[in-house]
């Protein structure tokens, strides 16, 4: 597993990155211990969790996110504190 940077558009390194109809895994919250961070965990968006964009608003923010059997909606404030994983390709 490599932690996502901001190399591309195909490997986002915040949820707030994440194109509408990707998935990716949580890698970890930022900010764990403040009121925002805690209220994050406490929706679901804990690491290794699966998290798929389902759609954006018309300028942008916020965003609908699907995780957990869960539709949410985030502003780009706290989708950018959500940090991702993206899996090593499997190799031939």
């Amino acid at each position: 597993m490599v932690v996502a940077k901001r190399t591309s558009a195909a490997t986002p390194g915040s949820l707030a990155e994440l194109a509408p109809g990707q998935t990716a895994r949580i890698d970890r919250v930022e900010g764990f211990d403040d009121p925002v961070g805690q209220r994050l965990s406490h929706l679901g968006f804990l690491p290794g969790t699966k998290v798929t964009t389902v759609r954006r608003a018309p300028m942008g923010d916020p965003t609908i996110f699907e995780l957990r059997g869960n539709q949410m909606c985030l502003r780009i404030a706290e989708s950018n504190r959500v940090l991702l994983v993206v899996d090593a390709p499997d190799s031939p």
